[in-house]
């Protein structure tokens, strides 16, 4: 395979995004057996200063749909940032993945050079295409699906390396 700014970034965010899920719903099934309200799982968080779970996921979704968005030019899935439960965060880690999914490699690959500004609270980010990906989204998607995946194996969730690893996925399957 030939590495380019598609194969490089819509197969893993897809492989994580999916492994997420997956933890989520094994979150879902100890609240279940255990009788625990999710909302403990929803709010809890490392350090006050820091996202707590629910914040942590929706940002990994972000980070992966807005990359792709913007390098490919196409128009992003807007999100409520309503998710009330996990069962809501697994729909938007679906939708997520639909429309990573939804990105031919056309869309990206020779897209590394192009200019990508936007704001952020701290100001205007400017960057191409390649350096907005490996420097910038890259870095933060897999922080906050780490920190998800942390916040849940802290809490008793019977997870290890390959349910955060989940399965690589390849286009067309």
């Amino acid at each position: 395979m030939t590495v380019n700014m598609y194969s490089i970034s819509v197969p893993v965010f897809v492989q994580i995004l999916e492994a997420l899920s997956n933890v989520i719903g094994k979150a879902q099934t100890h609240c279940e057996e255990n009788k625990l309200e999710e909302s403990f799982f929803l709010t809890d968080r490392f350090y006050p200063n820091m996202f707590p779970f629910l914040r942590q996921v929706r940002a990994a979704c972000d980070h992966a749909v807005n990359v792709c968005a913007r390098v490919a030019g196409a128009e992003a899935p807007a999100f409520a940032n309503d998710e009330k439960s996990l069962e809501d965060l697994k729909s938007r880690i679906a939708t997520t993945v639909e429309f990573v999914k939804s990105i031919r490699p056309e869309d990206m690959n020779g897209q590394e050079d192009k200019e990508i500004v936007f704001t952020l609270p701290s100001g205007e980010r400017r960057f191409t295409g390649q350096t907005m990906l490996l420097n910038f989204t890259m870095p933060n998607f897999y922080f906050h699906a780490t920190t998800a995946y942390d916040l849940l194996r802290h809490r008793g969730i019977v997870i290890g390396k390959r349910d955060f690893m989940g399965t690589p996925w390849q286009p067309g399957q």
